[in-house]
């Protein structure tokens, strides 16, 4: 249950500030920015990068895709994709990095999210190149990988991750474009087995889930103003969803059965998402990781939200 707490809370954090985030880990995300800032405290070149420390699982991902793997000294202890970051030297956590560990180990580069501002501050202070990126957004995911790419010398693979990513997003914008849009709601915390449907946090005006629902054919069906708003079944009866995605990471790994945790949803018989068979469980980990496999959990919204697709 802690892993999941954690897991939930970094993806809210790398999107805003959030109710489920500050239950869990008492901080609170800062706003909104694809930018990225390369702080320089040595001489600088690309081929020098041959130590690079990711304090981030999303970014951990980002440096294996582009095949920098050798090149990875150290990550953080929830860095555990793909199997072979868990080989890598553990730098302590996501807002609680072990500086020791990470100086001890002389890299040449560390690579963080914004979140991460004392970090960074520190970091350069001890004479570290330091690297920011952004991944609150789908934009912002892809200017990471296509940053972390150029400044680590290998451009062309970022290049190629990220034309494919897009390619595969216009797959799916082409099949769903002219379609109804459906209401789509995606729970991303509740209480667990309680019988209850009360005080639920859902998706609502952060980028991440929230785009996701846009680019897969769909529309929030939540319209106010809050970034992950928590809900009554009162509130969620007046939005009436046509589709609930429940996201429980590493629901796997529990003793929680995916039907069961779908029929939790029962008790809103008269909620079309309900009525109609339309609740789905996403139990896969990366689900709360905002990094290059995202596309997965957007061709999964996209075909539930679209089964009328001949996809």
């Amino acid at each position: 249950m802690r892993r999941k707490l954690i897991l939930v809370a970094i993806v809210l954090l790398a999107f805003t500030g959030s109710y489920l985030g500050k239950k869990a880990i008492h901080e609170s995300g800062s706003g909104i920015s694809d930018v990225n800032v390369l702080t320089y405290s040595q001489d600088h070149d690309s081929k020098k990068y041959r130590l690079i420390v990711s304090l981030a699982p999303s970014i951990t991902e980002i440096l294996f895709a582009l095949g920098l793997e050798d090149s990875v000294a150290g990550v953080t202890r929830y860095c555990d994709f793909p199997p072979a970051a868990q080989t890598k030297t553990n730098v302590g956590g996501y807002y609680d990095p072990n500086y020791e560990s990470i100086v001890t180990l002389n890299a040449d580069l560390v690579i963080m999210l914004e979140e991460h501002e004392k970090p960074r501050q520190y970091l350069s202070e001890l004479g570290l190149n330091t690297l920011v990126v952004n991944h609150k957004s789908i934009s912002g995911i892809l200017n990471s990988i296509t940053v972390i790419g150029k400044t680590c010398g290998v451009d062309k693979k970022a290049e190629s991750i990220v034309r494919d990513l897009q390619l595969r997003m216009e797959r799916i914008r082409q099949k769903t474009e002219g379609l109804p849009r459906p209401r789509v709601m995606i729970s991303v915390e509740k209480n667990m087995g309680s019988g209850t449907l009360k005080d639920v946090c859902i998706s609502g005006r952060e980028k991440f889930y929230n785009e996701m629902i846009t680019l897969a054919g769909g529309v929030n069906a939540y319209a106010g103003d809050v970034a992950f708003p928590v809900v009554s079944r009162e509130g969620i009866v007046q939005m009436n969803p046509e589709v609930i995605i429940d996201i429980i990471p590493d629901i796997d790994e529990k003793d929680w059965d995916k039907t069961m945790t779908s029929k939790e949803w029962d008790a809103l018989s008269q909620i079309d998402a309900v009525s109609k068979g339309s609740v789905y469980v996403f139990g896969e980990d990366y689900v709360v990781i905002p990094g290059p496999r995202f596309i997965l959990i957007l061709e999964k919204m996209a075909r539930l939200i679209h089964p009328e697709v001949d996809w």
